[in-house]
C-alpha cells in the first residue's frame, strides 16, 4: 500500500532530496514550503501524486489546514517529516533576542506545532511516523550556533517524551542527526556573522569552517533521503539516527568526552543524597 508523507521545508536542501525519493518511490505526498512556486516542478512531473501547499510552521492555523488538506486529497497521513529549519551563525552576545526567537520560533515550535497537528489523526489511525530533522547541533553545542543549538537541543528532548506518550498508540518517532550535507543549509540559507574580534577564535573558527567546507560536505542529499524512506517502511525503526561520517565522528567523541566527565564527578554528584551519618562533602574530607 502506497504511504502519505507530509514533508515541510520541501523546497531545497535535504527536504528536496527527500521529496523527490519519495514520489520516485510510488508513495503520495504533501509537500509544502513557504514558496509553493518552488515546487510547481514536482505538480507538472507528478501530478495528482503530489499535494503542494504554502505553509509557515509557525502557523498553527495553517499546520492544521495543510493536514486536513491532505487527508482531504489522500485519505490518510502516515509520515510526517518536520523538516524545515534554518541555523544562522554567530556569537550569543551578538545574536539579537528577535533573531533567536526567529530560529527557535521555526526549529522548535515549527516541529511542535506540526507535531501536535497530526497525533490526533495518527492516534485515530492506529498508526504513524513522525520524523523529527534535528541535527549534530542537536547533541553538541559548537560555538556560534547558540539560537540553533538551543532550538535542536529542545527538539531531542520533546522527541523522546512524544515518543514515550504515543508508541502506545503505534506512532513511531524518529529523529534523525544529520552533518554535514551538500545543500545550500551552508550557504544562502545561513547568515554567518564573525562579529568582535573578542570572538575570533571560537565563532570566527566556525564561521571560517562553515565557509571552507561549503560544497565539500560529506553527505549525499540523495542517500540521506533513501536512508529516511528505509526507516519509515521499518516495523522498529531508530529513536535516534546519524546521517554522515562527520555526525558519527564528532558525536561519538562528544559523548565519550561526556561519559568520563559525569563519572569524574561522579562522588560530588551522589554526595548531595540525604545521608543519616551526615558524611562530609567530598573536598571536605581531609588527607594524610
Amino acid at each position: 500500500m502506497f504511504r502519505v508523507w507530509l514533508i515541510t521545508g520541501s523546497s531545497r536542501g535535504l527536504g528536496r532530496a527527500l521529496a523527490e525519493a519519495v514520489l520516485a518511490s510510488g508513495d503520495n505526498l504533501v509537500a509544502t514550503a513557504r514558496d509553493p512556486g518552488q515546487l510547481a516542478d514536482l505538480s507538472e512531473r507528478y501530478g495528482d501524486q503530489v499535494l503542494t501547499l504554502a505553509l509557515d510552521v509557525t502557523d498553527e492555523v495553517a499546520a492544521a489546514a495543510a493536514v486536513e488538506a491532505g487527508v482531504k486529497r489522500f485519505g490518510r497521513i502516515d509520515v510526517l517529516v518536520n523538516n524545515a529549519g534554518y541555523g544562522n551563525v554567530g556569537s550569543i552576545e551578538d545574536t539579537s533576542l528577535a533573531d533567536f526567537r526567529a530560529q527557535i520560533e521555526t526549529n522548535l515550535f515549527g516541529t511542535i506545532i506540526m507535531t501536535k497537528a497530526v497525533i490526533a489523526l495518527m492516534r485515530g489511525q492506529g498508526a504513524g511516523h513522525i520524523i523529527q530533522f534535528s541535527s549534530v547541533g542537536g547533541r553538541i553545542g559548537p560555538a556560534g550556533r547558540g539560537a540553533y543549538s538551543a532550538a535542536k537541543f529542545g527538539v531531542e528532548g520533546f522527541s523522546e517524551v512524544l515518543s514515550k506518550e504515543v508508541a502506545p498508540f503505534g506512532i513511531r518517532v524518529t529523529v534523525i542527526e544529520p552533518g554535514g550535507f551538500r545543500t545550500d543549509f551552508a550557504g544562502s540559507s545561513t547568515v554567518l556573522a564573525e562579529g568582535r574580534r573578542d570572538y575570533a577564535d571560537t565563532v570566527g573558527a566556525t564561521v571560517r569552517f562553515q565557509r571552507e567546507y561549503d560544497g565539500r560536505q560529506p553527505g549525499d542529499p540523495a542517500r540521506a533521503a533513501a536512508v529516511v524512506i528505509h526507516i519509515a517502511g521499518l516495523d522498529e525503526p531508530p529513536f535516534r539516527l546519524l546521517l554522515g561520517s562527520d555526525a558519527v565522528r564528532n558525536v561519538e567523541k562528544a559523548d565519550a568526552a561526556r561519559i568520563e566527565a559525569d563519572r569524574m564527578w561522579r562522588t560530588v554528584s551522589v554526595s548531595t543524597d540525604f545521608d543519616a551519618e551526615a558524611e562530609p562533602m567530598p573536598w571536605e574530607k581531609k588527607t594524610g
